[in-house]
């Protein structure tokens, strides 16, 4: 399984990959930091054409607040777009706004993942998230 993980902080980011080897499922990550560079590569432009390199994910992580492009908009253009809006995309967010789960939800997105849960839930929602995942695919 491929998982793209869409975050610009490192320390979130490293949290996140914690949780996903911990929920005991087989998986692949890429990792991209901005808004700009998730939709490169999930459009195979610029540094990302490499198919083998940077296969297409099964599922996306994607942070709300990103810089260059935010999150809102890239989950907007992924679900407007016929040939990425299949791919599930789980917002993990440290916003709890409910105007962002609403939206995100309301826009295409399958799960929302705040990360101001705390470290435990925050990890039980990853690994649902991994073993989600791995029934679909």
């Amino acid at each position: 399984m491929n998982i793209l993980i869409v975050e610009d902080n490192l320390a979130h980011q490293r949290i996140t990959e914690y949780a996903l080897k911990r929920s005991q499922v087989s998986f692949a990550v890429n990792v991209v930091h901005d808004g700009q560079e998730a939709l490169d590569y999930l459009f195979r432009r610029n540094e990302y054409a490499d198919v083998t390199k940077f296969p297409m994910p099964e599922i996306i992580l994607l942070d709300l607040n990103l810089p260059k492009r935010d999150g809102r908009e890239v989950l907007k253009v992924i679900k407007g777009d016929s040939s990425l809006k299949e791919i599930p995309v789980v917002i993990v967010s440290t916003s709890d706004r409910e105007e962002d789960v609403h939206y995100a939800f309301e826009t295409g997105a399958v799960a929302y993942i705040s990360k101001s849960s705390g470290f435990d839930k925050f990890n039980e929602q990853i690994a649902g998230v991994a073993q989600y995942a791995r029934a679909k695919s």
